[in-house]
């Protein structure tokens, strides 16, 4: 035995897909700053402000209990559950039973395995959008999933084309991701897709899971929902997290909305995966949402809106052509032609005027000319951001 050697391969899986990108960029920027460059990250979505003092307060209570630490319930305790409830029926005007139609997650990507071990088959395709998300692909095929990607473009205010999904072979798609309001684009939600996607899953029997996080950052027109729309229930699963709209990232709380029959086939897979949240946390979390319109607006949306007008300047700077009317929490700018891709212009903002921003090809094909700005970084750092790239000869 001394001499034969110890020989592990990977799962066959791991060949279809990268360490995610900003997993390993960060790694390099990590090692920038331990050089001491200080890098300054307008890249990641992580939101930088706290949550709301009451549910801080709340979790600390909580936490103090000598009962609140044991297993609680994958399905969720009642009081989130009903907060959830409540949570659509205040900013959506949606009912939802919340014992039944309310799945409750450990964040959105949790929900993306857990939906696709309900649905899909090894095989069955998958509509994935162009640019998207990365965790819709890169799951999809962790799972064996076939990816069938649809385009998002400028043309179209990067709505789905439906023309061009019912001119496709259909017959083996089970799940069809969408997004909005968009990352990384920021179009806006629009009742009439929303329509047309539930008329379009109904007729294909596919699902339409959309992922709607973005619909309190920036967006003055209704919030909507695509559960809103007539029939949505039986053919549509939404996807909403309080990571973004509540200022809650690490706490990894999110949720998940359909019909009780879909619900309970989800359940069936999050129960065998996790044994549910830290009962303090889910209290706290549904103390988040009696958050007031006034504290989303000052704890929240003017904060990013103060930002947002720093972000356009930098755009601006980098002779980059955006959208004003995108909403989210991010920016997304098409890069100047005399560029001959997108990281020349991203690789000579970091690595001489110090600013981490994003490259739209980790998106997807669509995305190869753009780049995205996160709005998760302090006014001063996006002033200081400026002030770098201003210095620098941003000619190719």
């Amino acid at each position: 035995m001394e001499n034969k050697a110890f020989n592990i391969k990977p799962a066959e899986r791991l060949a279809d897909v990268n360490e995610y990108y900003f997993s390993r960029k960060l790694k390099e920027v990590a090692a920038m700053n331990a050089q001491g460059m200080d890098v300054i990250s307008l890249a990641i979505g992580s939101p930088d402000m706290p949550p709301s003092p009451e549910t801080v307060e709340t979790l600390c209570e909580e936490a103090q209990k000598p009962t609140a630490h044991g297993y609680q319930p994958t399905i969720g305790i009642p009081e989130l559950r009903r907060a959830m409830s409540g949570f659509y029926k205040r900013w959506y005007g949606v009912e939802l039973d919340p014992n039944s139609e309310i799945q409750p997650l450990i964040g959105s990507k949790e929900g993306i395995l857990h939906v696709t071990l309900a649905f899909v088959n090894v095989g069955d395709e998958v509509l994935v959008p162009n640019p998207g998300y990365p965790t819709y692909t890169s799951l999809s095929k962790l799972l064996g999933a076939k990816i069938v990607n649809y385009d998002l473009l400028p043309e179209n205010d990067w709505q789905p084309d439906f023309e061009q999904l019912e001119k496709m072979d259909l017959s083996r798609v089970k799940l069809m991701w969408t997004n909005y309001p968009n990352m990384p684009t920021g179009a806006r939600a629009r009742r009439e897709t929303y329509e047309r996607l539930v008329d379009f899953a109904l007729r294909h029997n596919i699902i339409v899971v959309n992922d709607n996080p973005y619909s309190f950052i920036l967006n003055d027109g209704e919030r909507l929902s695509i559960l809103q729309i007539p029939r949505a229930k039986e053919c549509c699963i939404e996807f909403n997290s309080m990571s973004k709209s509540h200022n809650m990232p690490g706490w990894r709380v999110g949720m998940l909305a359909t019909n009780a029959q879909f619900v309970s086939w989800i359940l069936k897979v999050k129960s065998n995966v996790d044994s549910g949240t830290f009962r303090a946390l889910q209290l706290a979390a549904a103390k988040a949402y009696d958050n007031t319109d006034l504290w989303h607006r000052l704890a929240n949306v003017d904060i990013y809106a103060g930002r947002r007008r720093l972000a356009e300047e930098i755009m601006r700077l980098l002779d980059c052509q955006f959208d004003p009317q995108q909403t989210g929490m991010f920016l997304w700018g098409r890069i100047p032609d005399k560029y001959n891709d997108v990281e020349e212009l991203t690789e000579k903002v970091l690595h001489e005027a110090r600013v981490f921003i994003t490259p739209g090809f980790i998106f997807g094909s669509n995305g190869k000319r753009y780049i995205r700005i996160s709005l998760c970084a302090k006014e001063d750092k996006f002033a200081e951001a400026l002030e770098r790239i201003k210095k620098i000869n941003i000619k190719p």
